[in-house]
């Protein structure tokens, strides 16, 4: 699978969605904007974080796209993560092994780093891994059953799209609208 494989797979469902900076934030807005997605820019490892406070604070099922050097930068989230475990939040780990929005320069996670294996660790009982598309569409069909990480492996590569056509101001104030609303 490539990253934005997985991001349609994920668009394709009822919910919010926080995407990490860069290249995972330009492809979900290349393939499906809307209000409820909020994009990320400028703050690498905070997604997942962020999506933990949306889904402590909303009933809607609540998905983050995040990358796997992004959240090897903030590995505490996962320890808060499962102790807090809000049953609406799905944990989309895109594992391509690199920062793709940098340069594909390698994660620990070319190494031996075990991302479930750390989800796991930190407490989360739920975590799933998926090497195509029909193990995430499985998995992301079984996240009613309540706090979810899935760990979707990814070739390295971006996608050819285009940058994001909102101001910083304009997608918080957008999203933050379409909460409101219901």
């Amino acid at each position: 699978m490539q990253r934005i494989d997985i991001i349609r797979r994920v668009a394709e469902r009822d919910g919010l969605i926080i995407a990490n900076i860069g290249f995972p934030a330009r492809e979900l807005f290349s393939v499906q904007d809307r209000p409820g997605n909020f994009y990320m820019l400028g703050s690498m490892g905070l997604a997942s974080s962020i999506g933990l406070g949306l889904a402590l604070s909303q009933a809607r099922p609540v998905y983050v796209i995040e990358g796997d050097g992004a959240l090897l930068m903030n590995l505490g989230s996962l320890a808060t993560i499962a102790r807090e475990a809000p049953p609406n939040l799905c944990l989309v780990i895109v594992d391509n092994r690199v920062y793709g929005s940098t340069g594909n320069q390698p994660t620990a996670r070319a190494g031996a780093t075990d991302l479930a294996a750390l989800a796991r660790a930190a407490g989360c009982a739920r975590v799933l891994g998926a090497e195509d598309e029909q193990q995430l569409q499985t998995a992301l069909e079984g996240f009613s059953a309540g706090l979810t990480v899935i760990v979707a492996h990814a070739e390295p590569g971006n996608a050819d799209v285009t940058i994001i056509e909102l101001s910083p101001l304009e997608i918080k104030n957008r999203f933050m609208q379409h909460l409101q609303a219901g």
